[in-house]
C-alpha cells in the first residue's frame, strides 16, 4: 500500500479550523495509508490511540523545520515507505522538503488556509512562501479569492490546486433538532437569526448588534443568537445592554464542537457579515460556518470579505451584503424573516448545493487525486 507522511503543527487534540480540516482530510484516506508527524499537545496520547494510523509526536508544542525535525521526518518516510508527503500547513514546515526528497519522497504537497494571503503582501513572508513553494510539487488553496492573492507570487514556482474544506453532511443536516438550544436560551418559537463564530472584529457580530433594533422594528419577537467566545465578548455584552437589547440578543459563550449543529438548527436565518481589516491582512479565506449553516437548511447572509461570497449563491441560497452597513445588514435579515417560505426554499437550495459541491465525498476525491498525481 502506498503511504503518505503528513507533517503538521495543526492536528487534534489541539482545536481550531485548520486542525479540524487536516483531521477530516486524513479520515477520508484508507486505513493504514497515512503516517503523521505532529507537534504535541495535552491529551495527544489518548487521542492518537483511537486513530487508524500511527502518529509520532515531536515532543514540543510547536514543530519547526529544524535539523532534528528533518531527521525525524526523513526517518518516518523511509521506515514506512512513504512516497508522498502532505504538509498540513505549507509554511514553515515546507522547508523540510529537500531533506524528504533525499529520503526518497517522490511527491510533496503543501496546504494553505487563508492567512497566507496576508503574508504574500509582506516582503519577508512572501520570500519565505516563494522558497517553500519552489520545493513542492503542488500547493493548495481554499477559494478563488485566496488563489487570486497567492498566484501572482507563487504560480511560477509550483502547481496551485484548489482544496477547500468540506462539510460533514451527515452531522450538519436539516434533521438536527435545535429545540433544546431554544429552550436553554428562552427563545421559544420566536424567529431567530443565528451567528456561529469566534467573537473577533472581522466576523461582524458588532454590526449585527448595531443593526438589530431595525430588525426588531419589523419583527418585534425576533431574537439574535450569537454563538461562540472570543476577545469581543465583553464589549458585545456591554453594547447589547447599552442599546437596551438584552431581552432579544443572546450570547452563548464558547460552545463544544459536538453541540454546534444544534445551535445552527436553533436558527431560522444564519448571518455573519464578515469584513476585511488591516489593509487586507485580516480577511476571511472562505468561511466554513456559511456552508455548515447551509447544510443545516438555513438561508445564509455573508459579508464581502475574501472568499466568503463564494459560499453563497446570491439570491438562491442566501445573500452577500456590505458588512460595514448595519442598515443594509438589518434590511436583508428583516426581508428574510418577512418571507419564511422563501427563506426555507433558500435553505433547501443551500443544502442541495453543499451536498453537490462541498461534501467530504467530493473533497476526498480531490485530495486523493492530489496525492497520486
Amino acid at each position: 500500500m502506498e503511504r503518505t507522511l503528513v507533517v503538521t503543527n495543526d492536528f487534534p487534540p489541539r482545536q481550531g479550523g485548520i486542525q479540524t480540516f487536516v483531521a477530516a482530510l486524513l479520515a477520508t484516506r484508507p486505513p493504514g495509508s497515512v503516517v503523521v508527524f505532529a507537534s504535541d499537545h495535552p491529551g495527544s496520547t489518548a487521542h492518537d490511540a483511537g486513530l487508524p494510523y500511527p502518529v509520532e509526536r515531536a515532543g514540543t508544542g510547536l514543530l519547526l523545520p529544524t535539523p532534528g525535525a528533518a531527521r525525524t521526518a526523513a526517518r518516518l518516510a523511509r521506515e514506512h515507505d512513504c512516497r508522498t508527503v502532505f504538509f498540513g500547513a505549507a509554511a514553515p514546515l515546507g522547508l523540510l522538503a529537500p531533506a524528504l526528497r533525499r529520503a526518497g519522497v517522490e511527491r510533496l504537497v503543501g496546504a494553505t488556509h487563508g492567512h497566507e494571503t496576508g503574508w504574500v503582501a509582506l516582503p519577508g513572508a512572501r520570500q519565505l512562501l516563494q522558497r517553500i513553494a519552489g520545493g513542492l510539487d503542488a500547493l493548495t488553496y481554499i477559494s478563488r479569492y485566496t488563489h487570486s492573492r497567492l498566484a501572482p507570487a507563487l504560480r511560477d514556482r509550483t502547481e496551485l490546486v484548489q482544496l477547500s474544506p468540506g462539510v460533514d453532511v451527515d452531522r450538519f443536516t436539516p434533521d438536527v433538532d435545535g429545540s433544546a438550544v431554544r429552550e436553554r436560551h428562552g427563545l421559544g418559537d420566536a424567529p431567530v437569526v443565528v451567528c456561529v463564530s469566534r467573537l473577533v472584529p472581522r466576523k461582524g457580530q458588532d454590526t449585527l448588534v448595531r443593526g438589530w433594533s431595525q430588525v426588531l422594528a419589523r419583527h418585534p419577537r425576533a431574537r439574535l443568537l450569537l454563538v461562540g467566545g472570543g476577545p469581543l465578548e465583553a464589549s458585545l455584552r456591554a453594547a447589547v445592554r447599552s442599546a437596551g437589547l438584552a431581552g432579544s440578543v443572546v450570547l452563548t459563550g464558547a460552545v463544544p464542537a459536538d453541540e454546534l449543529p444544534a445551535h445552527y438548527a436553533a436558527g431560522d436565518v444564519f448571518a455573519m457579515p464578515c469584513r476585511t481589516r488591516r489593509g487586507g491582512l485580516d480577511v476571511e479565506g472562505l468561511g466554513m460556518v456559511f456552508l455548515e449553516a447551509a447544510a443545516c437548511g438555513l438561508p445564509v447572509v455573508a459579508g464581502t470579505s475574501g472568499g466568503a461570497p463564494e459560499t453563497v449563491q446570491e439570491g438562491v441560497t442566501g445573500h452577500v451584503v456590505g458588512p460595514r452597513s448595519p442598515d443594509a445588514v438589518a434590511a436583508v435579515l428583516a426581508d428574510l424573516l418577512d418571507d419564511p417560505v422563501r427563506s426555507r426554499a433558500m435553505g433547501a437550495a443551500g443544502r442541495a448545493w453543499v451536498e453537490q459541491r462541498w461534501s467530504w465525498t467530493t473533497i476526498a476525491r480531490t485530495f486523493a487525486g492530489l496525492l497520486s498525481s
